[in-house]
């Protein structure tokens, strides 16, 4: 704010609760000079989380019995509030979102056209280090005229070089996803940072083509 560099006093005053959000220790936001994201998680405590998983059912098994439970609620018709489980469904505010998204594009309240918001884009050039056409998610100014991204601030190596990993990920499952071939799912496995492994992400390709076969023209 101002040029002033606040991170030190919000770890200072609410580092244990966003330590707790983030999934990671204190000392790790110290470390890593960021309020990260939950996702980061999953790549930086890898072994921790898949041990997790292990212990419990997965989360598609968990959101699929919210929902069987939550439409049974909405069969009532004398149902009035909004159930306490949805807030175990995830995906709160995408709602909110969505709407002060639309207004904007539509740009008739003045109040709202040109706010900022997060978004998915295109790079063109915003992340230099990425191919135009790779898909990011950033903060745009939204207009009748489209989102127009706001200048990111440069990025340390530690996470360009991840987001540079997803992102080529990407791209690879893209071109699997559209041109098929085995060996183009097991590059796409391959280069995903939570694989990276040769055998392991060919074992990952031959089961996924194995269980999807009937959705797979060329399998």
């Amino acid at each position: 704010m101002d040029g002033k560099e606040l991170l030190p006093e919000l770890l200072t005053a609410h580092g244990d609760e966003i330590a707790d959000h983030a999934g990671m220790p204190l000392s790790v936001l110290h470390d890593l000079g960021v309020v990260p994201s939950y996702y980061l998680r999953y790549f930086y405590f890898h072994d921790e989380v898949v041990g997790e998983e292990r212990q419990r059912p997965s989360r598609a098994a968990e959101v699929a019995e919210i929902e069987r439970e939550l439409m049974e609620l909405y069969g009532d018709p004398t149902l009035d509030r909004k159930p306490e489980l949805l807030a175990k469904r995830g995906g709160a505010f995408y709602s909110e979102a969505a709407v002060a998204l639309i207004a904007s594009l539509f740009g008739d309240d003045p109040g709202v056209s040109g706010a900022e918001q997060v978004v998915n884009v295109r790079n063109a050039g915003t992340l230099p280090f990425l191919a135009d056409d790779a898909v990011i998610e950033v903060p745009a100014t939204i207009s009748a005229a489209g989102p127009a991204p706001v200048s990111v601030a440069p990025i340390a190596p530690l996470f360009r070089g991840l987001i540079a990993h997803v992102s080529a990920y990407e791209e690879l499952a893209i071109d699997a996803a559209l041109r098929g071939g085995r060996s183009r799912v097991a590059a796409a496995l391959l280069a995903h940072p939570l694989v990276g492994q040769y055998d392991v992400a060919g074992r990952m390709a031959d089961r996924l083509i194995a269980e999807n076969a009937q959705f797979l023209s060329w399998a």
